[in-house]
């Protein structure tokens, strides 16, 4: 898959890292124009790391998301936009309903938002990542999270994507109980 990561910090730079070992093409959109981003991957400006892109994940700080969003709506129709932004604080945690309105035809996935960059660098063996998407969105989310080593477990679609949020505050809770330790994840036991 060709993949545009916006945003070069620990999220996206570790996701990104983790898709190029896995054989995907992977560009970093940024507000600096040019150079390498994480990894030498190419860093180029957002409209131009969107261009051919079949998947977009939305890495970037919480206030920037709108900005983000409401510049590319166009070049975001029809690809798999995968929201892994936190928006802390505000009446909801995910961006779903800002994609949406830039970009109606986008197909929205819900995921990367509920564990800490350091599970994705290096995951815990059998651990899983929760995801909500819209149903033609859910196969290239499923694997780009198995690329990651985690396990994609599939909530429901993405007006689901609360349920997926929900999630955080257990990590968070879990990490304090464990003494700060960001290595903690959950996983399916049947």
């Amino acid at each position: 898959m060709k993949i545009a990561v916006i945003g070069t910090g620990k999220i996206g730079g570790t996701l990104g890292g983790r898709w190029r070992a896995a054989g995907h093409e992977v560009v970093y959109g940024s507000r600096a124009s040019a150079g390498d981003g994480p990894g030498g991957a190419p860093l180029m400006a957002v409209a131009d790391a969107l261009a051919g892109a079949d998947v977009v994940v939305l890495a970037v700080p919480a206030g920037a998301v709108g900005g983000v969003v409401a510049a590319n709506g166009a070049a975001l129709a029809g690809k798999v936009v995968i929201d892994a932004v936190n928006r802390i604080g505000e009446p909801e945690v995910n961006s779903r309903a800002m994609v949406a309105a830039a970009a109606p035809d986008a197909r929205y996935v819900r995921a990367f938002n509920t564990l800490g960059w350091e599970n994705f660098a290096d995951p815990p063996p059998g651990a899983a990542l929760f995801f909500a998407a819209d149903p033609g969105a859910r196969p290239a989310a499923e694997e780009l999270i198995a690329a990651v080593g985690l396990e994609p477990v599939f909530a429901g679609p993405a007006d689901v994507s609360g349920t997926v949020d929900a999630l955080l505050p257990l990590w968070f809770a879990l990490v304090k109980h464990n003494g700060g330790n960001r290595r903690v994840a959950l996983s399916i036991v049947s």
